[in-house]
């Protein structure tokens, strides 16, 4: 079963075709009457009952706010590049009145059941790859570093877990001198990423603004340094005299050498092909 819709129609790379790609919507959670859903882009030349490498984005926004909007540059970028590209929604506290618990059960729920249908959804299971950016690189880092807070409708049977994670300034560490402490308070240790790495995390790659006021380089090194000492890869990118959110399209030149980047480190796993076509 091959989901089709309408073609992108953004243009975000001279060099990148993203005309064709094509998109759909479906729901993947209902909490009473909220809808969670996840939007998809599929490569242009995808074949029915293929098995493809995925990407699933997690907006950023403090888990206040935000919008799916955000990654959809990457996400049609990665499509044109031969990946299922998921937007996934999730609830935020301004919109549904939740805290972050919530939003790490969603994310959870959404790479969880993107794994229970990949055969559907035209995805090879094994190779599912969590991305976000802020509070959306937190949610991403906790799918596959973070036991527990699942939703109890989950089928735990199926793994959360990513096979890699591309993090764009993530929030990572909630204790006493991170972000979002006055949020999770004396619960920090159930889901601050930094407080929780263990041997078998997934291999990231990290990219953090030297000037982000959220998020510090130290934090960064330290992340890294962590992961790696259980045996992890974690590539760590730091990019000078940039803050929080750099990565964006409104500032294209780094977002187009965060893209290329990350293109290169999903190709150094095996799950792209050929070389990056974007450019800047």
């Amino acid at each position: 079963m091959l989901f089709t819709g309408i073609s992108g129609e953004l243009i975000i790379a001279q060099n990148a075709d993203i005309s064709d790609v094509q998109s759909n919507e479906i729901v993947y959670k209902q909490i009473d009457t909220t809808q969670l859903k996840l939007t998809l882009f599929y490569p242009p030349d995808i074949k029915e009952a293929s098995a493809n490498p995925a990407i699933v984005f997690f907006f950023g926004g403090g888990w206040v706010g935000g919008s799916i909007s955000q990654f959809e540059p990457h996400a049609k970028y990665f499509a044109s590049r031969g990946m299922v590209s998921i937007l996934a929604d999730y609830r935020t506290a301004k919109k549904h009145g939740t805290s972050p618990f919530d939003a790490v059960a969603d994310a959870k729920s959404a790479m969880r059941f993107i794994r229970k249908h990949s055969k559907n959804l035209n995805i090879d299971a094994n190779q599912i790859i969590a991305s976000g950016g802020s509070a959306g690189g937190h949610l991403a880092a906790a799918t596959g570093i973070i036991e527990g807070l699942d939703d109890p409708g989950d089928d735990l049977s199926v793994s959360c877990v990513p096979n890699a994670m591309v993090l764009f300034n993530p929030v990572i560490d909630n204790g006493p001198d991170g972000y979002g402490y006055d949020r999770v308070a004396e619960r920090y240790l159930e889901i601050s990423p930094l407080h929780s790495i263990k041997e078998g995390c997934p291999p990231c790659i990290f990219f953090l603004g030297s000037k982000d006021k959220l998020i510090p380089v130290e934090t960064g090194k330290l992340f890294k340094e962590k992961l790696e000492a259980v045996g992890s890869r974690c590539d760590l990118h730091i990019h000078e005299n940039q803050g929080h959110g750099f990565f964006n399209l409104r500032n294209y030149s780094q977002y187009a050498e965060t893209v290329y980047q990350a293109d290169l480190f999903l190709s150094s796993l095996g799950y792209l092909d050929g070389e990056p076509s974007i450019s800047w």
